[in-house]
């Protein structure tokens, strides 16, 4: 039965370190397996070990036995306990070629059979990557929720010791219900010594690494056609990184630190240190650290190796293109890096995607060995046989100050070939008739003082029960309170005149520093490159007077709370259809409350700046048959699952390009169909429950 199959895919993402055949679902129920599908070290003992799980369970689920075994030789050259990179070329290969394994599963059955026989013959990672890539893409697994994978290896988010408190508690106290919650600690990285200490409530964030997983989850650089080549991926990959970092930039300045300063030499000393302090799952080893001013070398080791004078010398391919403007094929064939497509076809090359890079062998793979190069600076011949550091891995690399460091370098690349864009014509800013002519943020709260924002520090409760592997059984509820910033909703209305008929726009929401951390002013093309997108939306305009507002709820950059650390299990499931299609969302999104950046305890000043676009020139045709999908909501970063971005513009506009004026007073003044006010953002350093 099919509901049965979807149950069973659901369940293959519990308790990711146990064998298949232990109990699921609270302990409710367990897999009835033909015995081939039980793993050598327990062959001799499957009655046993079946009668001992299925002992008292509710439901039993059977699985078929597969129409052909699968041979899983070309995976051994990842072990079981090693760590899994997806920066990794060989990795990426392995996964690759599993994705394309369960994207086979001629149907929903065999694909269940499928993905129980092979998940304890695999790499614990390897197999929740690529088993939850293929539920994203496979069209028979639309309905399965695909968990938050802070709930599935919750040791790669949360400091260690912690767990050891979960276990105990889960041990003494029977009824979940009874145990005091733990607590999560704060800034346990390092001391105040550290300057970068100061924007580690955004670096170690839950909400921030998990997204970046969920992003390479709907965006995997190898694999299947159909699961890698989608609508504008390469422009994504530099848009999503390029926004991350604009925001980085303004937290700091939130915290009186300059901006990142670019990795572009990779020879010279890093002064940050990064000692993590978290374990990786599948060792029980916490992930080495990064000393100060570590020295970065060439890697050599057996699963690859890569010259810091490989990156150097693809990085000077990469920059002699944008210079001259175009790219060349292995064929010779010259591609224009133009307005439209350059952005895309970079994005691509440098990251780079192999089956989509335009030269791979020319071009290289920048991005990715970076990651590489820095996530071994600790032990890059392998002499002391330790794994990557937290570069290395998608979970995890969000925690580093490096991580910006590098990813500044890489956007300083695609800013050049932006650079070299011509400038933006009136033609494709304005929107004739159009004239914004109020703007206003204000919290909810009566009586609130409109264009001033608040921000606090939260305290919340992630359930760490999932990631509890051979605990106890009927547990569902762990709860670890933690501290994240958080911002009080408010609305957005503007008033808009149209002079014309009725008509649509697109309404753009950006907000712009205005100051650098010595409150010095911002030029126009410092502010271009910091803008944060805050909202993007379709809009009808009738004939004169218009009010349009919006609740910042409503993000079309950020995803609720709820899903950056959703429970699991059905107690937590929303029942209404509609609850449910915004639950199953792919976990994508920027978390909704470090959608505002932290601001001053004294205020911080802002641009609040809007645009109102012909729709006409951003809209997009879907192909007709694609049906409507959960995943639509943070669609700014994270696109529209099967279907084209769902915005014409370039990503960032108008801000992706140089403009025609000097300042952002000048150049709103410009256009009427362009606005800004002052908008200042209130930082209230108390804990709120």
């Amino acid at each position: 039965n099919m509901n049965t199959d979807l149950k069973a895919l659901e369940l293959l993402f519990q308790r990711p370190l146990e064998p298949v055949f232990t109990t699921r679902d609270e302990g409710k129920t367990v897999f009835d397996l033909p015995e081939n599908f039980y793993t050598d070290r327990y062959r001799n003992n499957t009655e046993e070990v079946a009668n001992r799980f299925s002992a008292n369970v509710e439901t039993r689920i059977p699985l078929r036995e597969l129409s052909s075994v699968p041979n899983l030789e070309f995976t051994k050259k990842l072990g079981r306990k090693a760590q899994f990179s997806l920066f990794n070329t060989l990795h990426r290969e392995i996964a690759s070629q599993l994705i394309t394994l369960y994207m086979g599963a001629p149907n929903l059955q065999q694909f269940v059979s499928l993905a129980a026989y092979t998940k304890d013959r695999l790499n614990p990672v390897l197999f929740q990557y690529s088993y939850a890539v293929a539920v994203a893409h496979r069209p028979d697994t639309r309905e399965v929720p695909i968990p938050n994978i802070s709930q599935v290896f919750p040791g790669n988010f949360i400091e260690p010791s912690v767990f050891q408190d979960a276990r105990q508690e889960a041990s003494v106290i029977e009824k979940s219900g009874n145990r005091a919650p733990l607590e999560i600690p704060v800034n346990y990285t390092a001391s105040d010594r550290e300057d970068e200490q100061r924007l580690a409530y955004f670096r170690e964030d839950i909400g921030v690494n998990s997204h970046h997983w969920h992003w390479h989850l709907v965006y995997p650089a190898s694999g299947p056609a159909e699961v890698i080549n989608k609508d504008r991926r390469g422009e994504l990959f530099y848009y999503m990184h390029h926004q991350i970092l604009a925001r980085y930039n303004v937290e700091r300045f939130c915290n009186n630190l300059k901006r990142v300063l670019p990795l572009n030499n990779l020879r010279e000393e890093v002064p940050e240190g990064y000692f993590p302090k978290i374990l990786s799952s599948v060792n029980n080893r916490t992930y080495p650290a990064r000393i100060s001013n570590q020295l970065l070398r060439d890697v050599d080791r057996p699963d690859g190796s890569i010259e810091i004078s490989d990156c150097e010398r693809w990085r000077d391919r990469v920059l002699g293109a944008i210079d001259q403007g175009f790219v060349e094929d292995n064929k010779g064939t010259r591609i224009p890096l133009d307005e439209k497509r350059g952005i895309d076809i970079l994005g691509n090359l440098v990251e780079a995607a192999p089956a989509l890079s335009v030269n791979t062998q020319y071009y290289g793979n920048l991005h990715n060995q970076g990651h590489n190069i820095i996530s071994f600076a600790h032990d890059p011949d392998a002499r002391h046989l330790e794994d990557f550091g937290v570069m290395g891995d998608v979970t995890t690399a969000m925690r580093d100050p490096i991580f910006y460091r590098w990813h500044g370098f890489i956007d300083g690349v695609f800013n050049k070939h932006k650079a070299l864009l011509p400038v933006y014509s009136n033609d494709e800013l304005n929107f004739n008739g159009v004239n914004v002519t109020y703007v206003e943020a204000k919290l909810g709260a009566g009586g609130a003082r409109p264009n001033t924002l608040l921000t606090y520090w939260q305290r919340s409760t992630a359930n760490l029960a999932a990631g509890l592997d051979f605990g106890p059984a009927q547990d569902d509820n762990i709860g670890a309170n933690f501290r994240h910033l958080q911002n009080a909703p408010w609305t957005y209305t503007f008033n808009v005149t149209n002079t014309g008929p009725k008509r649509t726009g697109t309404c753009r929401i950006f907000i712009c520093p205005k100051t650098d951390e010595r409150n010095q002013p911002l030029r126009l093309e410092e502010q271009r490159l910091m803008a944060i997108e805050m909202d993007k939306f379709t809009v009808e305009l009738m004939p004169g007077e218009n009010t349009v507002r919006r609740e910042s709820t409503a993000s079309s950059v950020a995803i609720p709370f709820e899903r950056s650390f959703r429970a699991v299990g059905a107690n937590y499931q929303p029942t209404a259809a509609d609850e449910l299609a915004r639950f199953r969302f792919c976990g994508c999104g920027w978390p909704q409350h470090l959608l505002l950046p932290k601001g001053k305890p004294e205020g911080m000043v802002f641009d609040l700046f809007v645009m109102f676009s012909d729709y006409a020139n951003d809209s997009v045709q879907q192909r007709s048959n694609t049906p409507n999908d959960a995943c639509s909501t943070a669609y700014s970063f994270c696109g529209l699952k099967d279907k084209l971005y769902p915005d014409r513009r370039t990503m960032g506009f108008p801000f992706d390009r140089r403009l025609p004026n000097d300042n952002l007073s000048d150049f709103v003044g410009a256009f009427s169909n362009m606005a800004k006010t002052d908008l200042t953002i209130r930082f209230n350093d108390k804990v709120v429950g």
